[in-house]
This record gives structure tokens, sequence and C-alpha cells, in this order.
């Protein structure tokens, strides 16, 4: 499968927002948001003096924003756009709620990760069981009721400890129930759209794919 393997800072430059693909380094002072304002590249000062927003450029900007914050490509994210459209509710919530289920994401949710990206690595070298049977599957989706646990072998990696750690205060996930004993989470419910909180407008998302 495809995968972006390009600097991710230059991503955060684009969308003129923190992504937090880096984990703690988005909160220090080396952030490349915070240390250049503008996007990347050779015309980037240029650009940003001639930013316009219209409607089209908008909705692309959101679909772009939570394409990379999920660390999705564009046609799988397309794919999941088009199952929220089929199920009951809003779409817009759906499609977040359906990248919310995503065991990679779960991981990082429930703290043994400190991005996405490392919390993806971890579940594709089988470092999670999922009710008990092992799922090394990063698009996996987790339902309701099913508990996310990480091996014992994988509880003693630094990383894993420290994102552990930081997850009491800095990662709220009120539909995860996590448990400090054994290193796992149970996906109590479907989280809301303000329980998610990502810096996304899923509504111009929707009307993007609805052109």
């Amino acid at each position: 499968m495809a995968k972006y393997i390009g600097p991710v800072c230059r991503l955060c430059r684009r969308e003129n927002t923190k992504l937090f693909l880096k984990g703690p380094r988005c909160f220090s002072e080396k952030c490349a948001v915070s240390r250049r304002e503008y996007p990347p590249g050779q015309h980037g000062t240029r650009r940003a003096r001639g930013r316009s927003a219209n409607n089209y450029g908008s909705q692309l900007r959101e679909k772009q924003k939570a394409r990379r914050i999920y660390g999705i490509l564009e046609r799988q994210f397309r794919t999941y756009f088009q199952r929220a459209s089929r199920m009951r509710g809003v779409t817009g919530e759906n499609l977040l709620q359906l990248l919310e289920r995503r065991l990679d994401n779960v991981a990082y949710r429930m703290g043994c990760a400190l991005s996405r990206a490392q919390a993806r690595q971890l579940v594709r070298h089988g470092h999670f069981l999922v009710n008990g049977r092992r799922v090394d599957i990063p698009s996996y989706l987790v339902r309701p009721g099913d508990v996310v646990r990480l091996i014992p072998e994988s509880r003693e990696i630094a990383n894993v400890q420290l994102a552990w750690n930081l997850a009491e205060s800095s990662r709220q996930a009120h539909w995860l129930i996590r448990s400090q004993e054994d290193f796992s989470a149970r996906f109590d419910r479907l989280p809301t759209v303000e329980e998610i909180n990502i810096p996304v407008k899923e509504n111009l998302i929707i009307e993007l794919y609805s052109r």
C-alpha cells in the first residue's frame, strides 16, 4: 500500500494548523508551524500574502487536514465517506466516528503511542490484542464493547511508557475506559463530534464530496 514518507511538518505548514503529527514536538518551541507561519516551498511567503479563500479551496483544505491527521490517502478516505453517507444519521459525524474507530487511532487515543504514525507502526508489528485476538491491521474498525490491549512484551518500550503516562493529562478520550493495570482500554461508545475535538469542519468535507 502506498503511504506518505515525506516530512510531516510540511503538511502542518501547508494547512497552517498544528495537526499534531509528531507528538510532543508539536507542543514545543521547535514546532515548524510556530517558527514559520507560511506554506512550504520556494514561494511560500508569496502564497501566504496572496491566499484567497474561495468555497472549493476551503472545502479542499478541510478534507486534506482530516486525511493528514489520520494518516489516510485519498482513495481510502473517499471509501470512508461513501460508507458514512450510507449510514443512518449525520454523514459528517458518521465519517469522523469511522475514522476514530480505526485501531491505530484507538491505540493512539488510549495512550500507547505519541502519534498516530507511531501507533500505526505498533499495530502493524502485532503489539495489540482486540478481545484477546492479535490484530495487525491499522484500519481495523473497533466496535463499542471491544477491549484493546497492549501485549505484555511491549509494555516496557520507552515511548509506550512515556505516552501512557502523558495520556492522563493531555489526551482525554471520554469514550474509552482505560485500565492502568494491563495497558488496555474498552471502547465504551461512539464519540460525539465535540468530543473528537480536531481542527476540522466536517460539513465542508461533505460539501466537497457532494459536488
